[in-house]
């Protein structure tokens, strides 16, 4: 079997950037269905099953039929353009886990902050992580159901979060709306970029 041939004018095409991103938040807000519903590759999953030793302590409420939990990490990737391919690293939502962070976050360019409305408590986590290291982040409210709990304005307010913090509602099952969502993230991080190189 012989080898392609290089592209027309003889030169190879370049690669796309490598571009990490973190999809974060509390547990059962929807961060392996954000990642499941983007990646052009089947996500790497590590999904156990949740046992009876977990009653009290992983709650998803009322209104959610889970029964699997992410112990590690999800994976997948989006190639945005032929420059810019994005690799998404979902964290486990429970606090158990959260020792695993850090080793999950390093070398990422930004983050997602995924938010069910009606259970704001379990994103405080995520929004102290990310403005601790001072990683650029937005919050996504996932539309659960095609409506939220609470408006925008009362999730800003409830979370502490500033102006400068992008703040938007998403379907966690919808691939151009997690789409849409990413790119926010990509543009929040340039800008923080772009700033940093001016100082």
């Amino acid at each position: 079997m012989g080898t392609a041939a290089p592209p027309a004018g003889g030169r190879r095409a370049t690669p796309p950037n490598p571009v990490k991103i973190v999809i974060a938040g509390g547990f059962g807000v929807g961060k392996t269905t954000t990642v499941g519903a983007i990646s052009e590759i089947d996500p790497l999953t590590t999904e156990a099953e949740m046992t009876s030793a977990g009653i009290g302590v992983d709650d998803p409420g009322s209104r959610s039929a889970k029964t699997t939990t992410t112990v590690a990490m999800d994976f997948g990737c989006v190639t945005i353009d032929h420059s810019l391919k994005l690799y998404l690293f979902g964290t486990p939502g429970q606090a158990r886990f959260g020792f695993m962070w850090d080793d999950l976050v390093r070398g990422a360019l930004g983050a997602l902050v995924v938010v069910d409305s009606s259970r704001l408590d379990d994103c405080y986590p995520a929004v102290d992580y990310f403005e601790r290291a001072r990683l650029p982040f937005v919050v996504a409210v996932n539309a659960f159901d095609g409506r939220v709990a609470h408006d925008l304005e009362q999730v800003r307010w409830a979370l502490a979060i500033g102006r400068h913090v992008p703040l938007l509602t998403f379907d966690a099952r919808d691939r151009l709306s997690v789409r849409d969502a990413l790119l926010v993230v990509l543009d929040r991080a340039l800008d923080r970029a772009v700033k940093e190189k001016k100082s």
